[in-house]
């Protein structure tokens, strides 16, 4: 038998390689569209890394318009976050269909050392969403509102959000 005989396939299980009838095994490869933001989404970092090494564009949209950076967000990934701050020209502030940024994502999902990253590499926290929210307004915790209020300073108008109903609990203890 040939080794590049297309009747038996190479297979390892358990730890052990073999060769599989070709007629055993049912090929199932699943296409991803956009495998840099299925590596985002899922925190897979070796994956993440592999499709930055193949020159995946790392500011390419999904189909509801968002960015790896803003499903590494969004799931709480903050390595993805640091691994894809490396890339030059990372775009931190693309809005999705919705509006929201990676910046909007992070505060929404409570994650304040992510919410600390953006803020470092000058993530703009007066971009507003299709429900006229800033991040501010949609940070669902007293550390994520206290970053962005300290970010965007005291001539932000606002207008009253969870994030400054979390405020008043933590200055009330």
């Amino acid at each position: 038998m040939d080794i590049f005989d297309t009747n038996w396939w190479k297979g390892t299980s358990k730890g052990r390689t073999g060769l599989i009838p070709s007629n055993y095994v049912a090929e199932q490869a699943e296409s991803i569209d956009n495998p840099l933001h299925e590596a985002a989404k899922r925190g897979n970092l070796s994956w993440l890394r592999e499709c930055l090494d193949n020159r995946v564009g790392v500011n390419g949209l999904d189909k509801a318009g968002s960015t790896a950076l803003y499903w590494a967000c969004h799931g709480g990934h903050k390595d993805i976050v640091e691994m894809l701050f490396t890339q030059p020209n990372i775009e931190l502030n693309q809005q999705n269909k919705l509006g929201d940024t990676a910046l909007h994502a992070a505060a929404w999902k409570g994650y304040a050392d992510i919410v600390q990253l953006l803020l470092d590499k000058g993530a703009r926290t007066d971009l507003r969403n299709n429900e006229k929210k800033l991040a501010f307004d949609m940070a669902t915790n007293a550390a994520c509102a206290s970053l962005l209020k300290k970010k965007q300073g005291t001539d932000a108008v606002r207008t009253l959000s969870n994030a400054e109903d979390y405020l008043d609990d933590e200055d009330s203890d």
